[in-house]
């Protein structure tokens, strides 16, 4: 089975700054889930993919107004309920974000419900991610 990659392109705007005058992280805390979502929601049903967590959000450089982050998604571990999903955001070529988020599918009540995915890391990068992913517990 393939695991698509998906990329999301935003534009920061002057609604999306913080009090430094940068990309707001609560703003980019929204954008970072909804791309994860993508990447999980994409193998399954939307309406049965809740997330569970944020594992976190590493920051290595601050984003301007008017720069175009690319936020760029994909599962790299699954579980009987479980699918995590490693976000990474470029601006202008350079990492600038990366981190996981675990999201569960769910039946119509909310309890957890097998979704049959098997993701099996095929290059070293995959195999990284999917060590590093597991290893969140």
């Amino acid at each position: 089975m393939e695991f698509p990659v998906f990329t999301t392109i935003k534009m920061v705007k002057g609604e999306d700054l913080n009090h430094h005058g940068t990309l707001f992280a609560g703003r980019t805390a929204e954008w970072f889930v909804e791309s994860g979502f993508i990447a999980a929601a994409s193998m399954t049903k939307p309406d049965n993919i809740v997330c569970l967590k944020i594992h976190g959000m590493t920051f290595t450089r601050p984003i301007n107004k008017g720069d175009l982050p690319v936020f760029t998604s994909r599962i790299v571990l699954t579980g009987r309920t479980r699918l995590v999903v490693y976000i990474e955001v470029k601006n202008k070529g350079e990492l600038v974000i990366r981190g996981f988020i675990s999201f569960i599918h769910v039946d119509a009540a909310g309890k957890s419900l097998p979704h049959g995915l098997v993701f099996e890391p095929k290059t070293e990068e995959e195999k990284a991610l999917n060590a590093e992913a597991q290893a969140l517990g």
